[in-house]
This record gives structure tokens, C-alpha cells and sequence, in this order.
């Protein structure tokens, strides 16, 4: 069973008449406190948010793809190469 968090820390925000019995409402429906019910879907979209920024989602044909060329990569183009050379050096000399 997971281990439920203690709740100490207090957030207060400003909402109209409309917007609270809305959400009232809301909560009602789901057996849920105002308190509960707010928390709960702020911190859902808060996930959502930063999923979205986070995680890189790729159709099935670019993960294929993908797959594919880390499986099998490609040569070194003669640029790769000297920018990595350049690396190595610039690296020797920091040292």
C-alpha cells in the first residue's frame, strides 16, 4: 500500500463564485473534499505539463527508425571526425 504524504504546507489561490461551484460540484461528484479534489487535479496537470516537456514521444515509424540506427549506425562523416579530433584536443590542452 502506498505511503500517503503528510499534508503541512498550505496553498491558497483566489476563484470566483462560478469557478468554486464548479469545482464544488466536481468534487461532490467524485466523493472528493474541495481541498482534496484541488489538490489532486493540480498536481495531475502539473504531471501532464511536465511530461509533455520531458518525454520525447516518436511515431512507430521514428522508433523504428531509430532503432534501426542504433543498431546499425552510420559512418563518421569527415566533420564528425574533425569535430572530434577538435574535442580531444581541446580536452588535452584544458588538462
Amino acid at each position: 500500500m502506498p505511503q500517503t504524504a503528510t499534508r503541512n504546507t498550505r496553498l491558497e489561490a483566489r476563484i470566483s463564485r462560478d469557478g468554486l461551484a464548479l469545482v464544488r460540484r466536481a468534487a461532490e461528484i467524485e466523493g472528493r473534499s474541495i481541498s482534496d479534489f484541488v489538490v489532486a487535479a493540480a498536481q495531475d496537470a502539473a504531471r501532464r505539463i511536465i511530461a509533455d516537456v520531458e518525454v520525447i514521444r516518436l511515431s512507430q515509424r521514428a522508433q523504428e527508425k531509430f532503432a534501426e540506427l542504433l543498431l546499425n549506425p552510420p559512418k563518421p562523416s569527415r566533420g564528425l571526425k574533425r569535430a572530434v579530433a577538435n574535442h580531444r584536443r581541446l580536452i588535452r590542452e584544458a588538462r
